[in-house]
């Protein structure tokens, strides 16, 4: 499981090497990954970040969960104006100028004028992908999600805007799901682990820390992979 990306593909590849030398030196497994969505914006290098991941999920070595920050930028390569303008709001330019659209032209014209700009120029093979991002996967004991859960209500009535940007409610909970929540969204300094719920956002984009756990029958663990942070990012860019 690999908390909030957020553009930083040069954490991602360190933590991959990571995840790929832990499981070698442990008993032969079929080993996945989950990510937990917010692959793109804020840092610098979403579109790159988007095809790597794209390719280990068409490889069958990953999953993807769609984050809040997919469904904005979904919403906008469609060509919908709402959509660019929450894209923008929540730390889209970066992303739009990995995908080679300046800054100028991203902010010439209406977020009308956006959304078309960005419909005709992202891949429609990287906007298929992120839309294809699953609501939430389940596996033994754990839930996947991206933000959290409504408390109290059955997974399978669990509504989209929920599991995308849910936080206090969900944070502050102290019932019992029915299984450990393990999800991104909310930025800590370290993994927050509760009793009845984990978060591994560790701020990739901000902090230059980069978060995975790994699970294995009654053991779980966690994986870092550290870089510049987002100040020394802006002095490289």
């Amino acid at each position: 499981m690999i908390g909030d990306v957020h553009g930083r593909s040069d954490l991602l590849e360190i933590l991959l090497a990571r995840i790929s030398d832990d499981d070698a030196s442990r008993p032969e497994a079929s080993a996945s990954l989950i990510f937990l969505g917010d692959l793109i914006d804020r840092g610098p290098a979403s579109a790159q970040v988007v095809e790597r991941v794209k390719g280990l999920c068409e490889g069958g070595i990953a999953r993807l969960i769609k984050g809040n920050h997919e469904e904005a930028f979904i919403e906008a390569c469609k060509g919908h104006a709402r959509g660019a303008r929450a894209l923008i709001s929540i730390g889209g330019l970066p992303t739009i100028r990995s995908y080679g659209i300046s800054e100028a032209q991203a902010k010439a014209g209406s977020f009308s004028d956006l959304a078309d700009l960005l419909a005709s120029h992202i891949p429609r093979a990287h906007i298929d992908f992120l839309d294809s991002g699953e609501d939430q996967i389940q596996i033994g004991d754990y839930l996947f999600v991206h933000a959290g859960i409504c408390p109290g209500v059955p997974f399978h009535e669990q509504v989209s805007d929920d599991l995308r940007w849910i936080r206090n409610e969900f944070l502050r909970s102290e019932l019992d799901h029915g299984a450990m929540i393990v999800h991104g969204h909310t930025i800590t300094e370290t993994v927050d682990e509760k009793p009845n719920r984990i978060g591994i956002d560790t701020g990739a984009f901000r902090t230059g820390i980069l978060t995975a756990m790994g699970l294995e029958k009654d053991q779980r663990w966690f994986l870092t992979a550290t870089g510049a942070s987002d100040e020394t990012l802006d002095t490289i860019l």
